[in-house]
């Protein structure tokens, strides 16, 4: 889909209230339709795999999907993708083209134990969720998270990796949920705000806010980021069951604020600065928007703070 900049704007400046509340609208029907659709499939199976590159908001997805599930009697179980990290050991990590340890690699994953855990689910066994810390870079061999389905129960598994063939070719029954800014915002003709862009403003905000990492050292990742999306993300988007694109087209607006905080917490040596230019080119253009307008179940809500959901 796509959006003219002056119409946004423009809209923006009438009722900034009222645009906010058609974008989420949007979206919310997105997401009923996703709820939807594994309501009718739940006889069938009951394991859902959401994937998407970084910064979709996958993790609010999953959460406002169960959320809609529950509110029609279904019992939706959200897992992360990351817990399944198996303990990264420097000797047999996968690594970029630098010779950095490629955090964005499949390999990373503990693929026989998930296909080992989808199959129990199914069989109606239970299974005993790891947990990874990202602190220590090591899966905490002691905790655990049991899970087993019930009757009317379903299982989000999400990830950026959970469209891959090493799982979905095992479990093809599984519903294919890919989640990503999809549309574009034109000016004259012309693209000046793209989902990829979206979500880089995004991720350098939530990881300066809330992960510790300030924006010149996300930003200076940012090409690892985007080339493990190339070869492990993207490929598989066409296999999806469903798309559910997550641009607010208001959100530059709530951003704004951050844009002088961006550009001048990087230097210009930074690697990837030229792509932080890009993508901010054109949010000084929206009037700002006040941050208590975006709902608390908003997907923004994931990278400003302020949410329902607990991240």
């Amino acid at each position: 889909m796509t959006f003219e900049l002056t119409d946004i704007i423009a809209r923006l400046e009438n009722n900034a209230a009222a645009f906010v509340a058609e974008c989420e609208e949007r979206y919310t029907a997105q997401v009923e339709q996703a709820a939807e659709r594994i309501l009718h499939q739940i006889q069938h199976n009951r394991i859902i795999l959401l994937s998407g590159p970084s910064g979709s908001s996958k993790t609010t997805t999953s959460k406002r999907v169960a959320e809609a599930l529950r509110r029609a009697g279904v019992q939706a179980h959200h897992i992360a993708l990351d817990n399944y990290y198996k303990t990264i050991e420097p000797e047999t990590a996968p690594r970029t083209p630098e010779g950095d340890i490629d955090y964005e690699s499949p390999d990373c994953l503990d693929i026989e134990l998930l296909n080992r855990h989808f199959d129990m689910l199914e069989a109606g066994e239970e299974i005993l969720i790891p947990h990874f810390n990202f602190s220590f870079q090591r899966r905490e061999e002691h905790r655990f998270t049991p899970l087993r389905l019930g009757k009317n129960d379903v299982a989000i598994f999400e990830g950026i990796h959970a469209l891959s063939p090493a799982f979905t070719n095992e479990h093809p029954g599984a519903l294919k949920v890919y989640v990503s800014p999809e549309s574009v915002i034109r000016d004259q003709g012309r693209e000046v705000i793209t989902g990829a862009q979206l979500r880089l403003v995004r991720r350098l905000i939530r990881d300066d806010l809330f992960r510790g990492a300030d924006p010149a050292f996300t930003l200076g990742m940012w090409h690892n980021i985007a080339r493990g999306e190339v070869l492990s993300i993207l490929p598989f988007k066409p296999s999806a069951d469903l798309v559910i694109d997550t641009v607010l087209p208001y959100e530059p607006g709530v951003f704004r604020p951050f844009i002088g905080h961006l550009l001048g917490s990087v230097p210009a040596t930074t690697r990837n600065y030229p792509l932080l230019r890009e993508a901010l080119r054109c949010f000084s253009a929206y009037p700002p928007v006040d941050l208590a307008l975006v709902p608390k179940d908003s997907i923004l809500r994931e990278f400003l703070g302020g949410s329902v959901f607990d991240y």
